[in-house]
């Protein structure tokens, strides 16, 4: 049987990560390397070309130095599982972004490459597997990373979103802060300012902990002036608001309630 598992001894099936980096290594130059966490290892890849298929793009938060930075993940399936790691601003992210944007069938296979630029900068260059023609599209330093990720997502079939039009609802984490944001009259000014510190434009680009966060900093704020003890504030919100979301209330809901009781509280004592 040609799919026979061979058994004994072999390698865990976990994924191979690749990150992005114009470097040297013995004399060497390269572009990209896969790091062994175990084993605190780097090593260099001197391949330029990674042929496989796309399957998955995914957006992700990882800390460094206490902050979080906003990473792409390119998952492709190839001789074993390779994940590309980059950060979402990078001309290698973005250079990548703009060429799959062009890709409608993602059943055949493609050559992502890396190529280097002026100083350490390192671009994407993507191929048809196939015809070894490259899919290349102009260079537009303005386009719409959000919508354009969220395209090539529907395209594979890992988002339930329809492709990006005018007509398309928001993300459901953007109406969720928008939302809660006017129910509690909250300044937009803050919260473009925490987006900002967190080096995204939208919500939609946060993980959900970190949306759950602006959150709680938003209700904290409006029931600053219902309690004398923030202390209070805060165990109020965990006991009407957190626990009630635990109990599947939903949360605009449980936010209300909340808010209800803490006016109608306050007007009685006055």
């Amino acid at each position: 049987m040609s799919n026979e598992i061979k058994l004994g001894f072999c390698n865990p099936p976990e994924p191979v990560y690749l990150y992005v980096k114009n470097g040297e290594s013995n004399g060497e130059s390269y572009l990209w390397y896969h790091f062994i966490i175990d084993q605190d290892k780097t090593i260099p890849v001197q391949q330029r070309g990674l042929i496989g298929y796309l399957s998955e793009l995914r957006v992700t938060a990882k800390e460094f130095k206490g902050k979080d930075n906003i990473k792409l993940e390119i998952v492709v399936t190839s001789d074993e599982v390779y994940i590309i790691r980059t950060g979402i601003d990078t001309n290698f992210a973005k250079t990548f972004l703009l060429s799959a944007s062009l890709v409608q069938d993602f059943s055949k296979p493609l050559i992502i490459a890396v190529t280097a630029g002026e100083e350490n900068t390192v671009f994407c260059r993507l191929y048809d597997a196939t015809t070894k023609v490259r899919i290349r599209r102009e260079w537009n330093a303005n386009a719409d990373w959000g919508a354009i990720i969220t395209e090539i997502q529907s395209r594979l079939g890992t988002s339930t979103s329809l492709p990006l039009t005018p007509e398309q609802p928001p993300h459901p984490q953007d109406l969720r802060v928008k939302q809660i944001r006017t129910l509690l009259n909250y300044p937009l000014d803050l919260v473009k300012e925490y987006l900002q510190f967190q080096d995204v434009d939208r919500p939609s680009l946060l993980p959900v902990s970190k949306i759950d966060s602006l959150v709680k900093t938003m209700c904290l704020a409006w029931a600053a002036d219902k309690f004398e003890n923030p202390n209070d504030a805060e165990s109020s919100y965990q006991k009407q608001v957190i626990d009630a979301i635990a109990s599947e209330v939903d949360e605009v809901v449980a936010i209300k309630t909340w808010m209800q009781q803490l006016q109608g509280v306050k007007a009685g004592v006055a």
